[in-house]
């Protein structure tokens, strides 16, 4: 349930209001990888492509971001070009949502933030490219992603490629695994590494189907669970890259943002583009691929789950 007060800082686009009226789900998307992980103009092109897919299957995409001092419960297109163009959106997580909040500072939200703000309005279900996790090297840095806790504590989907190749992922699921987090494979039975399509790595379960991913996802909610879950959707097999080939340029990547310093929130975006330019672009068209993929399997996900919120039986229409 969301607190008290919370109402006040959200507002809904015009069609998200007009979805929510008409009884058709949401499905939450991030503005991090508009203004963060990918470059102009492919990310707001990307951005664009990936609601008009989820609008195509029936339900109502509702891209995430703070703007002027409030959470924006979906985006117009001037709002997507300014993430995407300006250069301007601080990278905001859940101990920055507060704070860019109450200085009305443009922000583009992670995960984590994402998965909050869309509990906040009531959406069951967020896409995403990739989750964050377990950093290499974390056992000296302790580098682990607010993803994985938020995972733990706010009841959302989060439909994913599985977590980032550039992590630990095996560290990444047992951190899931110690917070009660579902895994779960759509498509294969192991869990996605986001350019490649098998981390080696098996999911908790595989569900491959709408109406079963919501009876579980339901039944998990219903027993006053707080977690949220992962749904693991492997990148299409025309635009996935060789595990050896990614797993060298991600070693190489890693060694020059230790050797430049870098650190903290600036880790991912130099190693997401460092690693499009030393694949000639290949990542960026394989990171392409999977959001959309991703987003056809979270909209088919969002409107099972309206339907039993509803009840229906999964995979009916709504009353």
């Amino acid at each position: 349930m969301a607190p008290e007060h919370a109402s006040s800082w959200l507002a809904f686009s015009p069609a998200a209001a007009a979805a929510r009226a008409a009884g058709r789900p949401l499905v939450a998307l991030e503005s991090t990888i508009i203004a963060h992980g990918m470059p102009w103009p492919d990310n707001v092109r990307t951005a664009r492509e990936v609601e008009a897919v989820i609008r195509s299957l029936g339900a109502e995409p509702a891209t995430i971001a703070l703007v002027k001092g409030r959470i924006r419960i979906g985006l117009s297109d001037d709002e997507l070009e300014l993430l995407g163009r300006g250069g301007q959106a601080q990278k905001v997580s859940r101990r920055d949502l507060p704070a860019v909040l109450a200085e009305g500072s443009l922000g583009a939200t992670t995960v984590a933030a994402t998965m909050i703000c869309a509990h906040l309005a009531g959406i069951e279900v967020f896409v995403t490219g990739g989750i964050g996790g377990v950093h290499r090297e974390a056992q000296q840095s302790f580098d682990v992603s607010a993803d994985l806790l938020e995972l733990a504590r706010t009841p959302v989907a989060v439909v994913c490629a599985g977590a980032k190749s550039i992590l630990d992922i095996g560290l990444t699921l047992e951190v899931l695994e110690t917070h009660g987090v579902p895994v779960l494979a759509c498509e294969q039975d192991n869990f996605a590494a986001f350019y490649t399509r098998d981390s080696g790595f098996p999911a908790d379960r595989r569900v491959d189907d709408p109406a079963a991913q919501a009876r579980l996802l339901r039944t998990q909610w219903d027993l006053g669970f707080k977690s949220g879950a992962v749904l693991s959707v492997p990148v299409p097999e025309a635009a996935a890259m060789p595990k050896e080939e990614i797993d060298a340029i991600t070693e190489q990547a890693l060694a020059e943002a230790k050797a430049q310093g870098i650190s903290g929130k600036a880790v991912t975006p130099f190693l997401l583009a460092r690693i499009k330019a030393l694949t000639g672009g290949r990542s960026l068209a394989a990171n392409i691929a999977l959001v959309k993929h991703n987003a056809e399997v979270g909209a088919r996900l969002a409107l099972a789950l309206a339907a039993t919120a509803h009840g229906a039986e999964p995979g009916q229409a709504p009353n």
